[in-house]
């Protein structure tokens, strides 16, 4: 076995830790402009962070068992990802009318910490 579930419970806290760190930076960034820019870049990167925790706690979770249970737990755990994004986003940009472009930047730096992290996984 190449990967074992503790490795990739590591990688999920390394991940999230880095998605909050790059998520923070880019806040800060935006905190130049004003509060309510710098909170849209932080609800953007909470949005993946919080998500793919979730993903991967589920993913992760009750350890080794049937092919079959495994891409149920993967696939549940994508679903409850990708809702909870749709649902902050639906906060931050229709509920509280944060400014969109502080939110997306935060969504997509917290999203490139993972495809930074897939391609130096190894």
């Amino acid at each position: 076995m190449l990967n074992t579930a503790a490795a990739s419970r590591r990688l999920a806290r390394r991940i999230a830790a880095t998605q909050a760190i790059v998520t923070s930076i880019v806040a800060a960034i935006f905190l130049g402009d004003s509060v309510r820019a710098a909170a849209g870049a932080v609800l953007g990167g909470l949005a993946i962070t919080l998500g793919s925790a979730l993903m991967a706690w589920r993913a992760l979770s009750g350890g080794i068992g049937a092919a079959e249970t495994a891409l149920l737990k993967l696939a549940s755990g994508m679903a409850l990802k990708w809702a909870t994004v749709v649902l902050v986003l639906y906060l931050a940009l229709a509920q509280w009318a944060l400014d969109p472009l502080a939110v997306f930047s935060g969504l997509l730096a917290a999203l490139a910490v993972n495809l930074v992290a897939i391609g130096f996984r190894n």
